[in-house]
């Protein structure tokens, strides 16, 4: 890919069309006092090692596959029309239009990983063909060390905001500043580890970071959002608000109902329309996002085409849910794919934070009170799969395998860190004989629980405290709540009393962030490219900050150590190693109650829009899709 147009001077240095040149570094007259005050920026007077590495892309181990002039990206259409409107649907509300904050709940589809950075954009974007490589977008060349110490971007010549006023580097260090000052946890612990930060020349800056070994956290600064240093007042910034902010991406907010429906309308404009990282995206004319109370609202509305899109998630509503008109005329079709990203972990989460449930022995007596086999056949037609691992159904499980010596060696300082049956490959969660009330794993739990010191009085569970066995299920989707009462029953037969409390999105997303909860449903997602966000899930640092995604509150020595040999890792057998032996190390902490999966990924569109054939390993990819005029109308 040229990453200077050709009817354009090159700006290319040493290194050829990726590259630039440094001698020609501004003066400190041109940096404006108050930034040299609250973010010192130095200017570089050298060039870096002789071992960086230049060039249109990155990744984490060996090379991009792409070559840098690649005409676009294997798994798109780039002939795909544009026009047409597609509309999403989500359950849930929002009261705010930054996703880059811990304040308030902003919608889907500004920044979003799964329907598109449709509105604010990123130095490097991924490539759903390549687990661990990026690409360059507002970045045109991209250079690291390859110690991963520092890493280098120079800006596009032709990126522009939406309003059309100039992208520059200057918004790049001011992006990094806010957000590492003032933006949610995940973006504060990425740059709070950039040690200096180097001016090369008009359009390029160089990041370097502290000590230690992390090879993704260059990779993960080019993922961050680059938002207008003119346009964002830094002193506002962490407050929620429904005031939109300038962004560079391919559509522009043009609707906004606070709490039920966002508009985004494609913008004519866009600066990179036709370089080859976009080919083939941003089809649609318009995006309408909206939100609904539950998902049986969600579903009715998809029913009557006001929704194109239900990415299905109910096995029982897959199997019986689509004999309406719409579907029976053609104009409504079911697809499924079987990819190659792992499944994650769905579960219900215990807040070790809080006891009882800082008491392992508590948390594997609930493994065996939960009756998987009960509740997939009698709530969901025998469709999910049990869930063991959390790289679930990929070669980055645990599940199924004994360690390596690699595992091993990581593991050897943690003594009893990892349960044997774990290391040896042995582990599935605790089965049961469908009845709902299996005796056999009620006596296994209720000898836990009296080892943690519980004893049955009558028909109540007391504690060591003499208290009763009480404690409170936080729910917000009708699903969660419903399967969290046919967990009740079976909690019940040993004297817990369990209490599910239904609240509004926005007090379950409060309460959540702030861990106020004991126990609640969560799914997180996984990749083939786990990295940094695992601190944000399970560190131990990230236990005590609010807004991160350790909700269990998981403090582990070997889970930290863990992680840190993921991001250290110099190669995909080390890295796979790490990722493993963090596996095990998760599943012996007993910190959730594994639940199911679909061994598919499901998705219901109307036929007027379509896309694509799905691919390994990332399956489908909606923001790839297009409006077809044509099709079969109910």
């Amino acid at each position: 890919m040229p990453t200077v147009p050709p009817t354009r001077p090159s700006r290319s240095g040493p290194h050829g069309a990726a590259g630039w040149t440094r001698r020609g570094v501004v003066g400190l007259s041109a940096l404006p006092l108050l930034d040299l005050l609250r973010f010192p920026v130095a200017l570089a007077a050298e060039d870096p090692a002789d071992d960086a590495v230049t060039g249109h892309g990155i990744a984490m181990h060996g090379t991009p596959a792409l070559a840098a002039d690649f005409a676009h990206l294997p798994y798109v259409d780039p002939s795909a029309p544009k026009g047409g409107r597609i509309a999403y649907g989500f359950v849930g509300t929002f009261e705010s239009l930054n996703p880059f904050i811990v304040r308030g709940n902003a919608p889907r589809g500004i920044a979003d990983a799964i329907i598109g950075n449709n509105v604010f954009e990123t130095l490097l974007v991924r490539s759903a063909a390549e687990p661990f490589t990026l690409y360059g977008l507002i970045a045109a060349a991209v250079e690291t060390a390859d110690d991963r110490s520092w890493i280098a971007f120079r800006a596009h010549p032709e990126a522009r905001f939406s309003d059309g006023s100039p992208l520059t580097i200057d918004d790049v260090i001011f992006s990094v500043e806010l957000l590492g000052t003032k933006g949610r946890p995940i973006y504060r612990d990425r740059f709070r580890r950039i040690v200096a930060t180097e001016r090369l020349g008009s359009d390029g800056v160089r990041f370097r970071f502290e000590g230690g070994a992390d090879r993704e956290l260059a990779m993960l600064i080019g993922l961050m959002p680059v938002l207008s240093k003119a346009k964002v007042d830094p002193e506002t910034f962490d407050q929620s608000s429904l005031t939109p902010l300038l962004g560079s991406g391919p559509y522009t907010i043009a609707e906004v109902r606070p709490g039920q429906r966002l508009g985004l309308a494609r913008n004519p404009d866009y600066w990179a329309k036709d370089l080859p990282i976009k080919r083939g995206f941003d089809n649609f004319d318009e995006i309408r996002i909206e939100y609904f109370r539950d998902g049986n609202s969600l579903f009715e509305a998809f029913k009557k085409g006001d929704v194109d899109v239900h990415f299905e998630t109910d096995a029982g509503r897959w199997a019986e849910g689509y004999d309406f008109p719409a579907a029976r005329a053609g104009a409504v079709v079911r697809d499924s794919f079987v990819s190659g990203i792992p499944k994650g972990m769905n579960a219900f989460v215990f807040n070790t934070r809080r006891k009882p449930f800082d008491d392992p022995r508590v948390r594997e007596a609930f493994t065996y009170l939960f009756d998987f086999e009960w509740v997939n056949r009698n709530l969901y037609f025998g469709a999910y799969t049990r869930t063991s691992s959390f790289f679930e159904a990929s070669g980055l499980s645990a599940v199924g395998q004994p360690a390596t010596d690699a595992e091993r060696a990581l593991l050897a300082p943690f003594g009893d860190a990892v349960l044997p049956e774990v290391m040896d490959g042995s582990y599935r969660p605790p089965g049961s004989d469908g009845s709902g009330r299996d005796r056999a794993n009620l006596r296994k739990a209720l000898d836990l629980l009296q080892s943690a010191g519980f004893r049955l009085a009558g028909r109540s569970l007391l504690g060591p405290d003499g208290q009763p066995f009480s404690f409170e299920f936080l729910v917000n989707a009708r699903e969660q709540e419903r399967l969290a009462i046919a967990f009740r029953p079976m909690l019940q037969r040993l004297g817990i009393d369990m209490q599910v409390r239904s609240v509004d999105s926005t007090q379950y997303w409060d309460r959540q962030k702030q861990y106020d909860f004991d126990m609640l449903q969560m799914l997180w997602t996984a990749s083939l490219s786990p990295g940094r966000e695992q601190l944000n899930r399970w560190s131990s640092e990230a236990a005590d900050v609010d807004g991160t995604f350790n909700f269990a509150g998981v403090k582990n020595p070997a889970v930290d150590a863990m992680i840190d040999a993921l991001l250290a890792a110099t190669s995909r057998e080390d890295f796979e190693a790490a990722v493993r032996a963090l596996d095990r190390v998760l599943i012996s902490g007993r910190y959730v109650i594994p639940l199911f999966h679909l061994a598919e990924d499901r998705i219901a569109h109307w036929v007027r829009v379509t896309g694509p054939p799905p691919q390994q390993p990332s399956g489908f990819q909606t923001p790839t899709w297009w409006f077809d005029p044509d099709a079969p109308k109910p």
